[in-house]
């Protein structure tokens, strides 16, 4: 028995020092969350120059010191909030282009990501601080969206290019692109005005998914339309003359 809790008992050297580091690094992560969780309540509410870093810092029980041992500095714990929901969009968007996926699975995936539950608190609040982005812009705003969003707006506009035979993109693909995630972003900013006027399409268990299976034949729809414009404006050949 004396032997096996002299066992029980045994540390291997340094196994404290790594459990003490273990145990700081998981603090430390659930800090920075609540940092995080907290800023995009308060920044979403109030927008950047409203918020306070010490409201920010009381709401999650932290000293205001954290903000810089963390972030760098106000700006920083923004760019922060603002980059949460886009990096989990680009985890989500991994797939949509591969080749060999078919035009509706591949809308499936795009737009799958921007459709969040009903009641997801968290989203709204990020959905409503992009809004107060594209109404009043910071200066991290345009380069948030130069780094972060235009590679994938540009896998779209890839993707649609191919779809509808065009050698490279233009125009009127960045519209369709535009017009595509327009139509399933609006189930984010619009969703208040949605439950009024039709309440029944978003009631029930799967009315996500069959708001999404008809956003992609809308979409589907859309794509094919422009690939017939484009047939219908291709040169034609002028007559043979013998």
């Amino acid at each position: 028995m004396k032997i096996n809790q002299a066992l029980d008992s045994y540390r291997a050297p340094g196994s404290d020092a790594g459990s003490a580091d273990d145990a700081s690094h998981d603090r430390g992560a659930r800090a920075r969350e609540r940092l995080l969780h907290e800023a995009l309540r308060i920044f979403a509410e109030k927008g950047f120059a409203k918020a306070s870093t010490r409201e920010i810092c009381h709401a999650a029980g932290l000293n205001v010191a954290s903000i810089h041992y963390y972030f760098g500095d106000k700006a920083g714990l923004y760019r922060a909030v603002l980059l949460m929901p886009i990096e989990s969009l680009q985890t989500q968007f991994a797939q949509f282009d591969a080749p060999g996926v078919a035009l509706p699975e591949a809308l499936r995936l795009f737009m799958s990501a921007f459709l969040c539950p009903s009641g997801d608190e968290e989203a709204a609040r990020s959905m409503r601080l992009h809004l107060r982005e594209m109404l009043e812009p910071s200066l991290d705003y345009a380069e948030v969206i130069a780094r972060h969003v235009m590679p994938q707006h540009q896998r779209l506009v890839a993707l649609l290019a191919r779809q509808v035979g065009a050698a490279e993109p233009d125009d009127a693909l960045h519209q369709l692109a535009f017009a595509l995630v327009a139509m399933v972003h609006d189930y984010g900013c619009s969703r208040e005005f949605m439950k009024v006027l039709a309440p029944s399409l978003l009631s029930g268990p799967q009315a996500m998914d069959l708001v999404l299976a008809r956003l992609v034949g809308f979409g589907v729809a859309l794509v094919e339309h422009e690939r017939l414009r484009r047939v219908q404006d291709a040169p034609r050949p002028g007559p043979v003359i013998s």
